[in-house]
C-alpha cells in the first residue's frame, strides 16, 4: 500500500507580517498634523481620550453588551412623540457615533451640543442607527 499524500503548497508560510513599519519620527507627525484637516485631528484627538479614559471605541462595540464610551455631542434633539417624549443627543468618539435616548426627557441640564461626557449603558441598534437608551452619564468638564 502506498500512502496519498494531499496537494503540496508552493507558497511559503510567514509567521508574522511581510512588511514591518516603523513608528513614526517627529518630522513625519508634525507633517501629518500640518496637513490633515480639522475634522481628522479633532477625531483622533477624541480617540486619545477614550483609549485614556478607558473607554471602549463606539467602533468596536456589539450589540447587547453593556459598554462605557465617552466623546463629544455633536447634537441634541427633543423629540415629541405620542406616547412619550425622548431626548435624544449624538455622541462622537473619534471612531463612530452612538444615539443616547433617554425616555420621558425633555431636557437634561448640561446636555447641549460640544459637550464632552462618559456614557454606560447597553448597546443596541434600532432602525438602522446604534443608540444607548436611558444611558448613565457623566458630564466632564473642559
Amino acid at each position: 500500500m502506498t500512502a496519498v499524500r494531499g496537494p503540496v503548497c508552493a507558497a511559503p508560510h510567514y509567521a508574522g507580517p511581510v512588511t514591518e513599519t516603523r513608528p513614526a519620527g517627529w518630522w513625519s507627525r508634525t507633517l501629518t498634523r500640518l496637513t490633515a484637516d480639522d475634522h481628522s485631528i479633532d477625531a483622533a484627538e477624541l480617540r486619545a481620550d477614550a483609549v485614556s479614559a478607558g473607554c471602549e471605541p463606539v467602533s468596536s462595540c456589539r450589540k447587547g453588551a453593556v459598554v462605557t464610551v465617552t466623546g463629544r455631542l455633536k447634537s441634541v434633539v427633543y423629540t415629541p412623540r405620542e406616547t412619550v417624549p425622548t431626548l435624544e443627543a449624538e455622541l462622537f468618539d473619534g471612531s463612530g457615533s452612538v444615539t443616547l435616548v433617554w425616555l420621558g426627557r425633555r431636557r437634561i441640564p448640561g446636555i447641549e451640543p460640544g459637550r464632552t461626557l462618559t456614557a454606560r449603558g447597553r448597546f443596541a441598534a434600532f432602525d438602522g442607527r446604534q443608540v444607548i437608551y436611558n444611558p448613565r452619564y457623566e458630564l466632564i468638564s473642559c
